[in-house]
């Protein structure tokens, strides 16, 4: 067990798959002792024009974090953020969002290929569709951090959860190494952080986004910087198994774990409980 405990990935039902308001998140982060929270609700980029309503949606949780940060002031540092999913896919809007709102922490991720479904819908692929999928997706994560900005790169290994689960295909990254590598170079001299994501040790898949040598890979590689975010949906899952993401980042040679304030990376110590 750790000290200090924060959850810096977290949905509440201003996103469209989210369940519980940021003040039900919060009595539960209370009652749980966390240190610190960070809502990310979604913003899909290249869905923006649309009709998701995600103006809409943003504008609540803006309005709703600055009620709870007032409610519980003093027991709960609460981070206005938002997870950036598809920015490079229309950098026009991607840099309106991150201009409007004064965000703290943001999050920047993939979920789908241009023009395509989420990885979550994917079924019944075949390897060497997963394949060609996943090169195409680190080319976007790469044309991401070339936009650069946001502070924390998301679940770096977000289609393996729903390659496995939908699919039942076990993929060995080792296969994408040389993508894998520009990738965490890019996050290194950026200064942005990695996150170790929680969410798929709830799935099939049963392991960390990214795994431990990824992570170790990343601190080789110059990273400053690590994140932690269970993805939380629903408030039962509000820190779930934090405390590995915490032993991950301690093993890959990480002393503490890191947020954004305004943008500015923040340093939290990983100390272990008595």
């Amino acid at each position: 067990m750790y000290k200090n405990i924060v959850d810096l990935h977290v949905h509440t039902d201003n996103s469209f798959d989210g369940n519980h308001s940021a003040t039900f998140f919060c009595e539960k982060a209370e009652m749980i002792d966390l240190r610190a929270i960070a809502f990310t609700d979604h913003c899909e980029v290249d869905q923006y024009r649309g009709d998701a309503n995600y103006e809409k949606r943003m504008l609540q949780a803006f309005f709703e974090i600055a009620k709870v940060r007032s409610a519980f002031r003093g027991k709960l540092l609460i981070l206005n953020g938002v997870e950036l999913g598809q920015p490079a896919y229309d950098i026009e809007i991607a840099n309106k969002i991150v201009d409007k709102y004064e965000y703290d922490h943001v999050l920047g991720s993939v979920h789908n290929l241009r023009g395509g479904e989420d990885f979550y819908f994917m079924k019944n692929l075949k390897m060497d569709e997963a394949d060609k999928l996943l090169k195409q997706y680190f080319d976007e994560i790469i044309e991401m951090l070339k936009w650069g900005r946001f502070d924390v790169l998301a679940h770096l290994t977000y289609p393996l959860r729903y390659f496995y689960s939908q699919s039942g295909l076990d993929i060995d990254l080792n296969n994408y190494k040389k993508q894998v590598d520009e990738i965490l170079l890019m996050t290194a001299k950026s200064d942005k952080a990695l996150e170790i994501n929680t969410a798929a040790l709830r799935q099939p898949l049963n392991k960390l986004s990214p795994e431990i040598d990824v992570v170790k890979r990343f601190k080789e590689l110059g990273g400053k910087y690590v994140s932690v975010g269970s993805d939380a949906h629903y408030a039962e899952h509000l820190a779930c198994d934090i405390d590995m993401a915490y032993s991950c980042a301690l093993e890959a040679g990480f002393d503490s774990i890191t947020f954004f304030q305004r943008h500015t990376p923040m340093q939290m110590r990983i100390e272990r409980s008595e």
